[in-house]
This record gives structure tokens, sequence and C-alpha cells, in this order.
């Protein structure tokens, strides 16, 4: 389901072969919080989405535990920013802003976090959504918010 999904929105992205069950287990166990079942199941079909340019559209499960526990875990992070806690990474742009999801709050949708600014907000209904968003539009249009004052 979810390759056909992300084929259909650019025939150009990548897949991995299917997750280890156990990898995305290590996941919850590190980050002390559940995969929601969408972005399992997603893991569970390949291990990862590239965009056509090699954009970490999905990452692997093993970078979704390493990169989200050293976000936790980064005291210059936790100088700079809000805490990552509630969120779940899963994905970024390939420029710094991350993509993520909230376990636990399947009506909050998928966030982007702009590193620049510590801005989090919502930018797709659910996973399915955020694939057909990213994987349809080149660059970062599709979630950048205009300047109002251009």
């Amino acid at each position: 389901m979810w390759i056909e999904l992300a084929t259909e929105a650019s025939p150009a992205a990548q897949f991995a072969p299917p997750a280890d069950p156990a990898a995305i287990d290590r996941i919850e166990r590190r980050l002390g919080r559940p995969v929601p079942a969408d972005l399992r199941v997603l893991l569970l079909e390949t291990d990862g989405i590239l965009g056509e340019f090699d954009e970490g559209i999905v990452w692997t499960a093993e970078r979704i535990a390493a990169d989200n526990a050293s976000f936790r875990a980064d005291p210059s992070f936790a100088r700079l920013y809000e805490p990552f806690d509630k969120l779940l990474f899963f994905g970024d742009n390939d420029g710094g802003d991350q993509f993520a999801v909230v376990p636990g709050e399947p009506g909050a949708g998928v966030l982007v976090w702009e590193h620049e600014t510590d801005t989090r907000r919502r930018v797709a209904d659910d996973l399915a959504d955020y694939l057909r968003r990213i994987l349809s539009t080149d660059g970062d249009e599709w979630y950048v918010e205009e300047d109002e004052d251009e």
C-alpha cells in the first residue's frame, strides 16, 4: 500500500527492503513512546523512502531511533529549542527541517520542525497526505509559509 501510494506521487521514489520488526520495537524501547500504527506498517513494507534527490522522506527504523534519541539527549539542543519529547521525527527535507508525528495523538497530523526558528506546525493531515505532498512537489514550497510582507 505505502510503496504504491509513494510511487503514484513520484515514480522516482526509492524504497528499502522491509524493516525488521525488532528494529521498530527498538524505537519504542529507546524512546519510551509507541510508533504510530501507520508508520509501523510503512516501515514493515519499506524501511525508508528516499526522494528523487535522495532526500530522507521517511528514515529507516534505525535512523528514527538514533536521531530522536540524539535530539532528546543533546545538551545544546536543550538550550536552543523547546523539548522534543512529544515528537517522533521520521523524515527531513535534506536542508535541516524535520518532519514528525505526535505518538498517541493521531489528530495532530504531520508536523514540520523548522530548525532555524524552532517553529513546529502541522503540514499534513496524516502520513499518507504527507507522502502525497512531499513526493509530488519540488523543494519545500509545499510547506513553507509565505511571508505576509512580500
